[in-house]
């Protein structure tokens, strides 16, 4: 059976750089920065104090205040990136077969807003269940979001969320991609969201050391790479990508973006929560993906790293690169955007599969800012995008996502010529 090809007609984005894919991207390539200090909940016990918040976002200009209410604000972010990939694909949902179009979004821990808020609330009550809300069980389900959004469109196709911490959204794209290479969707609404700069999640990993505490120099806590890092900044967001079948998107005159033309994903199969210090893993995702792509090592020209800006993390991913592509290494262009956004849990692979799509095309790279002095483990001669967007037309593109429990998945995009 020969496979379909895959391609992206559509983006949304609600980032802490952007809250639309137009000012996503330009805050990706002139380097901004969406570290400030907490302002969701009062961090004076709390040992970090900063994130990466979304900035001027007000559910009120796109959703109905009452409807609202019903929603988690990690739903709240996937419907506006939602809405706007929508939008940005020109699908006429009149003249298209709806039952054919299907919605998957990942997300790595779901409403946990709307869990914290509950349980805070409950137990003012002295914990009385009365005074539980009835919204509360679907605010905190992940899979209510593909749900929310296939009511709004009436998507009757495959429809669900995945959860494998921050690869959450990369194993959605992929699912999403192989329902269309199969022929089982005409087109997927697909990508992530999560919402939790709140004091549940917060206080959780600061007490697993996983968060950087550098709260009087927090707009250069994210440094991935950099001999300074000291754990990853959280953010908030979401996005949507909108993937559709090659011929049923050229016969609607869509425009396309680019193609995905690969994916592999792997198990390190060594620890809860820290990397295979030699990035086992992280190698056989990238090798993986490029055999599923049928394209060679040389043909990579730029990796959009997982790069999180943790001691461990940073080194792994980094061995995993420098053992699977040798010397090429150094004539690719290996960045980081949660240096810019921070990092955005199961929603970061949807964020930045966008930075890689919209790279290959636009043929700029965004930069890794934040970097002050490379940590030695990493070879001098790779070129980081260090600071600066580099302008370069590039071909086939990686994006790497890596999660908790050792899930690993990477992305391969090609350049629509």
């Amino acid at each position: 059976m020969k496979l379909k090809r895959v391609v992206i007609t559509g983006l949304g984005a609600v980032t802490p750089i952007g809250n639309n894919v137009p000012d996503y991207w330009n805050g990706l390539i002139t380097g901004a920065n969406g570290a400030n200090l907490i302002t969701h909940f009062d961090t004076e016990l709390y040992k970090t104090k900063f994130a990466c918040e979304l900035k001027n976002f007000d559910i009120s200009n796109y959703i109905d205040s009452k409807d609202a209410r019903k929603m988690d604000p990690g739903a709240h972010y996937a419907m506006v990136a939602s809405m706007e990939a929508v939008a940005d694909s020109g699908m006429d949902l009149e003249k298209i077969n709806l039952n054919r179009i299907g919605v998957i979004l990942g997300s790595g821990i779901g409403g946990m807003h709307s869990f914290s808020e509950g349980f805070r609330d409950f137990f003012k009550q002295d914990q009385n269940p009365r005074f539980i809300s009835p919204f509360f069980i679907p605010k905190v389900l992940g899979d209510i979001i593909p749900g929310l959004i296939s009511i709004k469109y009436g998507f009757k196709g495959p429809n669900y969320s995945t959860t494998a911490a921050c690869a959450s959204s990369a194993n959605a794209i992929t699912d999403a991609c192989h329902f269309i290479q199969l022929g089982k969707a005409d087109a997927i609404l697909t990508g992530g969201s999560e919402a939790c700069i709140v004091d549940a999640a917060m206080g959780g990993f600061i007490a697993m050391h996983a968060l950087s505490t550098r709260n009087d120099d927090y707009l250069t806590a994210s440094r991935p790479f950099d001999v300074g890092r000291d754990g990853f900044v959280m953010g908030e967001g979401s996005g949507a990508l909108i993937l559709e079948e090659y011929e049923h998107a050229k016969a609607r005159g869509a425009k396309i973006y680019a193609e995905i033309i690969g994916s592999g994903l792997s198990a390190d199969a060594h620890h809860i929560t820290s990397p295979h210090p030699n990035g086992e893993g992280a190698y056989n995702s990238m090798k993986l993906a490029i055999e599923d792509a049928e394209v060679s090592i040389t043909d990579i020209d730029h990796i959009n790293t997982h790069g999180t800006s943790t001691p461990m993390g940073d080194i792994s991913e980094c061995k995993a690169i420098e053992n699977l592509f040798g010397t090429h290494a150094e004539n690719m262009i290996i960045n980081s955007t949660k240096s810019m956004t921070g990092h955005l849990l199961g929603a970061a692979a949807a964020i930045e599969s966008i930075a890689t799509i919209l790279a290959l095309k636009e043929g700029i790279i965004p930069p890794t800012i934040n970097q002050f002095e490379r940590t030695p483990e990493i070879n001098p001669s790779w070129n980081l995008a260090a600071n600066k967007a580099v302008k370069k037309d590039i071909r086939v593109a990686l994006c790497n996502s890596f999660g908790f429990g050792g899930h690993n998945v990477s992305l391969l995009f090609k350049k629509i010529e």
